[in-house]
């Protein structure tokens, strides 16, 4: 199932606070529920460790991300095309185009029913950008980059 945790991203989440940890797992398995047939890609970066999902295997499809900075240790759950989706209640932080995240700080404070219509909306409008000829694999996980000094990039299943 999408959702079991695989050893790379146990590996990639290693030298994060448990606190930051668990938020990141517990946002992973909020997309998951939400999305199994979505592909997660994982980028291992030495700015930070980003999953996203998207439709097909291009970060250009993306909908949604959980970015965790490698230095400020802050979780952010985004919307790649934030800045084309209506936000409910104001949530979202950010003023690049077209990026817009909230900073999760913990579950408890984290708006469940926004976030939930907002990815709605937002993977609709990735749908929108995937071409015919876009076959993607389905509900995997797929390492898309990996730091020099962490695993080598590549793909792999769950």
């Amino acid at each position: 199932m999408c959702k079991k945790l695989t050893k790379e991203l146990v590996k990639f989440l290693t030298p994060f606070p448990n606190e930051v940890k668990e938020i990141t797992l517990w946002l992973r398995g909020f997309v998951w529920d939400l999305h199994p047939e979505a592909n997660e890609l994982i980028y291992d970066n030495p700015h930070a460790l980003t999953l996203g999902w998207s439709p097909t295997d291009k970060v250009g499809h993306t909908f949604c991300s959980i970015a965790v900075g490698r230095t400020s240790k802050t979780v952010h759950f985004g919307f790649y095309y934030g800045s084309q989706t209506a936000t409910p209640g104001k949530t979202m932080w950010g003023e690049g185009n077209p990026y817009r995240y909230i900073l999760v700080r913990s579950k408890d404070e984290f708006p469940v029913k926004d976030i939930m219509k907002i990815l709605r909306d937002a993977y609709d409008s990735s749908l929108l950008k995937v071409k015919a000829q876009d076959q993607p694999p389905r509900g995997q996980t797929i390492t898309k980059l990996a730091s020099s000094s962490r695993l080598t990039a590549g793909k792999r299943k769950r």
